[in-house]
């Protein structure tokens, strides 16, 4: 088994992409609640804990709090943002607010003769997101960081192995964040560096045949990165026991289930196509609620799994493409809800599987699609457009009608085309059709079509994204080409939100 770093959550959006930086260092990493037990975190026995960022104040009675025993234990500490705050209360130390909160990228200082900074220039950047800050040291810390007005941006009590940073490391805005990280993995846990993706795949095939045996499984294949790595994943520990139903929900870009087909039909799994699009539609009728969509869309879909099932022998596993991104973001312990996905908390309690294989479940995405190249999936499947589960259902705002899918899937295809003909760089890129209307003029006659919006964005992580700057020479011939070959679209936007605020998807 490779060395652990426990990662404690305190509801901060930024625990998986902490989770994910570690696992770049060649550190595995698990996420658990904050308020996990001191007996369990025996039983993880891990070389390091890192406590996250959160919204809260941890002076206040109903902010989450760790036990104290957790300090206690000998393990190394490392506290990020608000897993700071808490740490220099937890051990004696004094927190309040800040007299000038600190947002966004900001200068600071830092001691290289600490561990944490070790090798590193005087000066770094670190991205500062806080009203509270540490005004009163814990007995036997001392500052290793400053910034104008924040006197303890980073602190130690090395004796201990206890260490803190006010700012975020684990975003691209911290320059040096990784290195941070990887040194106190390195430096004061005492990695080895022994996670790689190999060995996870040598345990996931165990934990598989471990788990279903002789048993056959049912898997939705898409033929997005997520469910084909999953299938190729699954054909190798479990060959002859797989079937493969490809549901096309109707809600697919344009020829895509005849691509899927085309792509899996010919290997060597138990390949069905269900054509479903009408069963969709009619589920789907008069719903405007993007929540709502994704449940019925996932309910759907297990219904679907259920009769096409019920045609095979013995089969008595569900298996899933879920992945660390779907479970965050559909909430756990004290985290908001960001949006549900429909392979997460969807399934019905009577649901007639023993049980669900997801094998993908702990790996982020850049993970995945370097296990699909281990497993040798082709470079085209490897490194698809990320797509949603409910499909163009969560990328249809209001209602959802067979013209509304038609006008996205011409519209997309024409964006997706063009970006690819001009050499446009981006890691996603889409059509959403909006539920608003305006007038405009085709020859002598007046129209009232919808509105389309363009999506593009670059980001290493999927937690985090920056737009793409398409160059007007590019956005001006797609709107042109959407609005004169795509009847019903009368006007095309382009979307220039981050994420924060938004999210990557619309809905």
């Amino acid at each position: 088994m490779a060395q652990t770093v426990l990662i404690l959550d305190f509801g901060g959006q930024y625990k998986e992409l902490i989770a994910r930086r570690v696992r770049e260092c060649s550190v595995y990493s698990v996420v658990k609640p904050g308020e996990i037990s001191v007996e369990e975190i025996k039983k993880i026995n891990p070389i390091g804990i890192i406590l996250t960022g959160g919204p809260n104040s941890v002076y206040k009675e109903d902010s989450p709090h760790c036990s104290k025993e957790i300090f206690k234990l000998n393990i190394p500490i490392l506290g990020i943002c608000y897993g700071t705050q808490l740490l220099a209360w937890s051990v004696g130390g004094t927190v309040e607010p800040c007299s000038v909160s600190e947002y966004g990228k900001t200068k600071m200082k830092v001691d290289t003769n600490s561990l944490l900074y070790k090798d590193m220039d005087k000066e770094q950047i670190g991205l500062m997101s806080h009203t509270d800050q540490i005004t009163v040291l814990p007995e036997g810390f001392k500052s290793i960081a400053n910034t104008e007005h924040c006197p303890n941006a980073s602190i130690e009590n090395p004796d201990r192995k206890l260490y803190g940073v006010q700012f975020h490391p684990e975003v691209e805005s911290t320059p040096n964040g990784t290195q941070i990280i990887k040194n106190f993995l390195y430096n004061v846990c005492g990695a080895l560096g022994d996670y790689n993706l190999i060995d996870f795949e040598k345990n996931a095939i165990n934990e598989i045949r471990a788990q279903v045996g002789d048993s056959h499984v049912l898997l939705g294949l898409s033929g997005g990165v997520d469910s084909s790595v999953c299938a190729a994943l699954l054909s190798k520990a479990i060959p002859g026991q797989l079937h493969c139903i490809f549901v096309d929900h109707g809600l697919m870009r344009k020829n895509e289930g005849d691509e899927v087909e085309a792509a899996f039909s010919d290997r060597d799994l138990h390949f069905i196509r269900v054509n479903a699009g009408e069963k969709f539609l009619s589920a789907l009728k008069d719903i405007v609620d993007p929540e709502q969509k994704r449940k019925i869309i996932g309910a759907k879909f297990v219904e679907v799994f259920e009769e096409e099932s019920n045609k095979l022998p013995d089969i008595k596993f569900l298996a899933q493409g879920t992945i660390y991104p779907d479970v965050i973001e559909s909430g756990g312990s004290k985290a908001a809800v960001i949006k549900s996905h429909h392979n997460v908390g969807g399934l019905p309690e009577d649901m007639k599987f023993s049980g669900v294989v997801e094998p993908l479940r702990g790996l982020f995405k850049d993970e995945v699609r370097n296990l699909g190249r281990q497993l040798g999936l082709p470079d085209e499947l490897v490194d698809r457009q990320p797509f949603p589960g409910p499909g163009l259902g969560v990328r249809i705002m209001g209602t959802i009608t067979a013209e509304k899918i038609a006008i996205l899937q011409e519209a997309d295809a024409i964006f997706r085309e063009e970006l690819k003909k001009n050499n446009v760089k981006a890691d996603q890129f889409f059509a959403v059709l909006t539920d608003t209307k305006s007038v405009g003029v085709v020859g002598d006659f007046r129209t009232y079509d919808y509105t389309v919006a363009l999506r593009a964005v670059k980001t290493s992580d999927f937690m985090t994204c920056e737009y793409v700057p398409i160059p007007h020479e590019v956005l001006g011939p797609v709107a042109l080409r959407i609005v004169n070959e795509v009847e019903g679209a009368g006007r095309v936007v382009y979307d220039i939100t981050g994420k924060p605020p938004a999210t990557i998807e619309w809905c």
